[in-house]
């Protein structure tokens, strides 16, 4: 059973992933990168499909009780028991609007990915499908570091979820069209 780091683009999957995996002695299998080399990336207008049910038999057999699996797509392409932690990152969509300004994304691109941050889709998918393996930790305000401390003590402990609301916070502010359309 592997070790997962999933969430949304821009909430520091990769970089927390790397650190991860270097300090428990893991090898790191990018679910974006093995869809890529298997050519399994349909390029649509303002997105990439995957074939996740061709990405998932491709997976069962890279990984090992020796990984740390990262990617958004985890959620769909991962079964319960491949997993033995699934670590869902979550960052202020305010902060991922930032990331994605810096990154190029298109207004579509960027409404799309903050929206999903906003609503928790990936967090909701992660959670109802693998329940009390799964854990929110928020990236936002803090450091990589503490992040790492924050994740090395749910890997070591099974303790550690934090709840998130952003949609409380964007209702608040009364911002929902900056992260969705009409």
């Amino acid at each position: 059973m592997s070790i997962v780091i999933t969430g949304n683009p821009g909430v520091g999957k990769h970089t927390i992933s790397d650190k991860i995996a270097y300090k428990f002695g893991l090898s790191v299998i990018d679910i974006n990168s093995v869809a890529k080399d298997a050519g399994l990336f349909e390029e649509n207008e303002n997105s990439n499909d995957v074939d996740t049910d061709e990405l998932k038999k491709i997976l069962h057999d890279k990984i090992s009780k020796n990984s740390l699996i990262v990617g958004h797509l985890a959620p769909y392409v991962l079964e319960k028991n491949q997993v033995k932690i699934m670590i869902i990152l979550r960052r202020n969509p305010y902060d991922l609007l930032e990331v994605y300004r810096q990154r190029k994304y298109d207004s579509y691109k960027s409404k799309e990915n903050a929206g999903s941050e906003v609503l928790g889709i990936i967090a909701h998918d992660a959670i109802g499908k693998f329940q009390e393996k799964a854990f929110q930790i928020v990236s936002s305000e803090k450091s990589i570091q503490e992040v790492i401390e924050k994740i090395t003590n749910v890997i070591s402990s099974n303790q550690g979820y934090e709840e998130v609301d952003w949609l409380d916070l964007v209702t608040k502010n009364n911002d929902l069209k900056k992260f969705f359309d009409d």
